[in-house]
C-alpha cells in the first residue's frame, strides 16, 4: 500500500487533473475518473475508455469487489491520505481510475441513414458538456462531436457530470463543422427565429443537431447555408433555455421520431 504523500503516483494523477491538465491528457492519452459510478460503468462497458490503473483505498476496494473480479486489473492500493491528495472531490469515495483516451475517428461510425449526432461548437461549460453526454446516452444518440475550442471532454468536471455515460456514448474532439457537414448529414440548429418548430421537424437521413457557445451561439463565421433553423416552442415566460436543457429536449425528440 502506498502511504507516502511524496509518491510519484500522486504527481502523475495531479498532472492529469491540474491547471495544465488538458495538455497533459492529450500528451499522455489518459484521463482521470473518480468514484464508484464511473468505475462501475468502466468495468461493464465493452467499448468505452479502458482502465489502465485503478487506485483503491481499503474501503474503495470493498465497494469495487462487489462489481467484478479484480485479478485482471492493475490495482494500486493507497491510504486514505494519499487518495485525498490525488482527488479533486471534498469527500473521496476511495476509487480513482486512470483511463486511456480512446483512439477513434468518425470513420468508426459510418452513416447508415439512421445516425443521430450532437455537435458542440465552442461550448465552454463542463457541466453542460457532461450533462449533454449523459442525455445522449439516455436517448440513444450515436456520438457527441465537439469543435476545436470546445471544453475538454475528458476534463475531471466533464467526466463527473457524465455520471458514467462517457463509457457508453462515443465522443470526438477537434472536429471542424465543415468536416461534419461534408458527410452529407441533415443539419439543424436552434434559434429564436427558426422557421420550423421542433415537433414538426422531420428527419430524412443521418442528422446532426448543432449547438453553439453558451453566450455567443453559433459563430457567424460558420457557413450556415445548409443548416436548418429550428425553434423550441415555449408557451411560458422564460426567454431562453440552458444549453443542456435545450439539447436534452432535442435529443428526446430525435429519439422518438422515425427516419423517413
Amino acid at each position: 500500500m502506498i502511504e507516502s504523500l511524496n509518491s510519484p503516483h500522486i504527481a502523475r494523477v495531479k498532472a492529469l487533473i491540474g491547471s495544465r491538465g488538458t495538455k497533459e491528457r492529450k500528451s499522455a492519452g489518459q484521463f482521470v475518473a473518480e468514484g464508484l459510478q464511473c468505475a462501475r460503468e468502466a468495468l461493464v462497458s465493452a467499448h468505452g475508455p479502458r482502465i489502465e490503473t485503478l487506485y483503491l483505498t481499503l474501503s474503495g476496494r470493498t465497494k469495487v469487489e462487489t462489481l467484478t473480479n479484480l485479478d485482471s486489473l492493475n490495482i494500486v492500493e493507497v491510504s486514505d491520505e494519499v487518495m485525498k491528495a490525488m482527488s479533486e472531490t471534498i469527500t473521496p469515495q476511495g476509487i480513482l481510475a486512470v483511463c486511456a483516451i480512446p483512439s477513434i475517428n468518425l470513420d468508426s461510425l459510418p452513416i447508415n441513414g439512421k445516425r443521430k449526432f450532437i455537435y458542440l461548437s465552442e461550448i465552454q461549460d463542463p457541466g453542460n458538456a457532461g450533462t449533454i453526454i449523459r442525455s445522449a446516452d439516455a436517448f440513444g444518440i450515436d456520438a457527441i462531436i465537439a469543435s476545436p475550442g470546445s471544453v475538454d471532454l475528458y476534463s475531471p468536471k466533464v467526466v463527473r457530470s457524465t455520471a458514467g455515460s462517457l463509457w457508453h456514448t462515443p465522443v470526438f474532439e477537434d472536429v471542424a463543422l465543415t468536416e461534419l457537414l461534408a458527410m452529407g448529414l441533415q443539419a439543424f440548429t436552434l434559434g429564436a427565429n427558426g422557421n420550423i418548430d421542433l415537433p414538426d421537424l422531420k428527419i430524412e437521413k443521418d442528422c446532426v443537431a448543432i449547438f453553439g457557445n453558451e453566450a455567443r451561439g453559433l459563430s457567424t463565421s460558420q457557413n450556415t447555408d445548409a443548416i436548418e433553423q429550428v425553434r423550441i416552442p415555449m408557451p411560458g415566460n422564460a426567454e431562453s433555455l440552458n444549453l443542456s436543457a435545450a439539447a436534452t429536449i432535442v435529443m428526446y425528440h430525435l429519439a422518438n421520431i422515425p427516419t423517413s
